[in-house]
């Protein structure tokens, strides 16, 4: 998170989903907005389908079904509730920004650009004039079947090469906690012209972005075009010999793949999202021993699995690649739940966005497990700190964020056609190096 910039993100409302109706407050155990909050999508859905069935109009039970079925990517399921909700409820934003989601993550963008257009966010409105301005198809992917390119390097986090319109190839760094973002040097010598710009947040410096559409980005073997892309006039951390990357490859690049982030081979896989290559792949994780989590994508560029902080969880978190210098972000009050001790002697920043050092001795995805991993803990979570200071944009609690530190000896796949996330000690069909 710390090299991208505030990301094309739009804006969740908090608390459970922020539609015009509401359930009732309890807190049971069959209550689906309480399960919904703890990350128990699949009952708390069970349970908004039920009230249904009793109340067929309850604007916010038709919403959250809509929510649930798009952090899952079932597309068919998240359009239908959605616009229903927004037929039940016009005033509901949350659930117009969820929509034009749903096509957005489909390159659907003609029917995102209306719903934008109407919630009255200057963000949503910087977007949907971006969108107006893809023609043709967009995302239209040529080239290799798959793609494997080397990490230029691991730290302060992976690297890797690709090619702006055609130009020669730059290093940028990979980053799933952002999406397609270049430096503005990069985007100048490309030609790239801004249809729209609006505020957002660098390394907690406020910054202009500025939204255009690529006409090729080429990464290995693969070339992508006609693609929407972001640039900001901001200085990220330097690469390896110095320099200044060319801007960060984020998720909403990867999900359009079967992507491998394989930090124990150092390399970056692509892979086309077609049946035989997905199966092909299940079938190597599977006999490498991989774990297979569930993935959920929250924003449009948040990916979420299931993780634990010793025997604290399994509990909904975070993955974000682009933690510099740590592999963890939490909250005081969660690190102290799971039994770590925070460091309070040693304050790191002051005031809103202050945290304090923690050393977590266990922490897991699946079996993939971390020993005493370096992190920041927060005694205020605050908007915008990664995992728990997520949880009131995103309507569900997280525990933590894991990020950098922790994946490094792991080889991580994410597939959101199955909505699963592999983690494993070295990629499939490949040894590791070393």
């Amino acid at each position: 998170m710390a090299v991208g910039a505030a990301g094309i993100v739009l804006p969740m409302a908090s608390g459970g989903g922020g539609s015009a109706a509401s359930l009732t407050s309890g807190t049971s155990a069959t209550d689906p907005d309480q399960l919904f909050r703890l990350g128990r999508f699949d009952a708390a859905d069970r349970g908004y389908a039920q009230l249904l069935h009793t109340e067929p109009r309850n604007a916010h039970a038709v919403a959250q079904r809509g929510y649930i079925a798009l952090l899952s990517n079932r597309f068919a399921a998240a359009e239908k509730y959605l616009s229903r909700a927004v037929a039940l409820a016009p005033g509901d934003v949350a659930s117009k920004q969820r929509l034009a989601e749903t096509f957005v993550r489909q390159s659907r963008y003609g029917r995102a650009v209306p719903l934008l257009q109407e919630t009255g966010n200057p963000r949503d409105k910087a977007f949907a004039t971006l969108f107006s301005k893809l023609t043709g198809t967009a995302w239209r992917i040529h080239g290799a079947p798959s793609t494997r390119v080397p990490f230029y390097g691991l730290d302060p986090i992976p690297s890797v090469e690709a090619s702006v319109n055609g130009r020669t190839p730059k290093k940028f760094f990979l980053d799933t906690y952002a999406t397609l973002d270049l430096s503005k040097e990069v985007a100048e010598e490309a030609g790239l012209r801004a249809v729209a710009t609006l505020s957002g947040v660098a390394s907690t410096q406020p910054v202009t972005i500025y939204l255009g559409i690529l006409d090729s980005f080429r990464i290995g073997g693969i070339e992508v075009r006609n693609l929407p892309v972001q640039w900001i006039d901001s200085r990220r951390p330097p690469l390896p010999d110095g320099s200044q990357p060319a801007g960060v490859i984020g998720t909403t690049v990867l999900y359009h793949f079967l992507a491998t982030m394989d930090y124990a081979g150092q390399a970056l896989v692509l892979r086309r999202k077609t049946a035989v290559q997905r199966q092909r792949f299940r079938t190597q994780a599977e006999h490498a021993g991989f774990s297979r989590l569930p993935l959920w994508l929250a924003g449009d560029h948040y990916p979420c699995t299931l993780g634990a902080l010793r025997d604290y969880g399994p509990r909904v978190v975070t993955l974000d690649t682009g933690g510099i210098g740590h592999g963890l972000d939490t909250s005081v009050e969660i690190a102290e739940k799971a039994g770590f001790t925070v460091d309070r002697d040693h304050p790191i920043g002051t005031g809103e966005t202050m945290v304090y050092p923690v050393t977590a001795d266990r922490v897991s995805l699946g079996r993939a497990v971390g020993n005493n991993i370096r992190g920041f803990a927060a005694p205020k979570v605050f908007p915008g700190f990664p995992g728990p200071g997520q949880s009131g944009q995103f309507g569900f609690d997280l525990i933590a964020n894991f990020t950098h530190e922790f994946f490094k000896p792991f080889s991580i796949t994410f597939d959101y056609e199955d909505m699963a996330f592999y983690i494993g000690n070295a990629s499939p069909g490949r040894k590791r190096r070393g």
